[in-house]
């Protein structure tokens, strides 16, 4: 069972969804909001090797102001990645709908899967089932 999400994306509306969201299908796990990439992947480096720390997974925004979710993937992959000690599950997760980003997405390999806003009960219960 996931014990801790990240939700990197500057939207304060979209982090208060997707909580209420989480409580209503009764999902117990900790909720970490960042609202943007650089904030995300500064607590992510200094938290490396505390696993417990870390999340399952990461539901990242692509448009943020600072570090967008791009930019976030590259770093993600070249000082993240090979210095974790636990698997995280990164689903990109936008109100973009152009090809370009859902393809860019797909073809990026740390990126599970693509979901287009709004997240509905029924995506965030696909979300954790495809981690357990």
């Amino acid at each position: 069972m996931i014990k801790s999400l990240a939700i990197i994306d500057d939207d304060e509306i979209f982090h208060l969804t997707v909580s209420k969201t989480i409580q209503l299908v009764k999902i117990d796990c900790k909720v970490k909001y960042f609202v943007n990439g650089e904030e995300a992947m500064s607590f992510l480096l200094t938290q490396i090797d505390i696993v417990d720390d870390l999340p399952e997974a990461i539901m990242l925004d692509i448009n943020m102001p600072v570090m967008d979710g791009w930019e976030f993937m590259e770093e993600y992959a070249v000082k993240l990645k090979p210095r974790l000690k636990k698997p995280i599950t990164v689903y990109m997760v936008s109100s973009s709908i152009n090809d370009k980003d859902i393809e860019r997405a797909r073809k990026l390999s740390d990126i599970s899967n693509y979901y287009v806003k709004p997240i509905t009960e029924n995506k965030i219960r696909e979300i954790i089932n495809n981690l357990n």
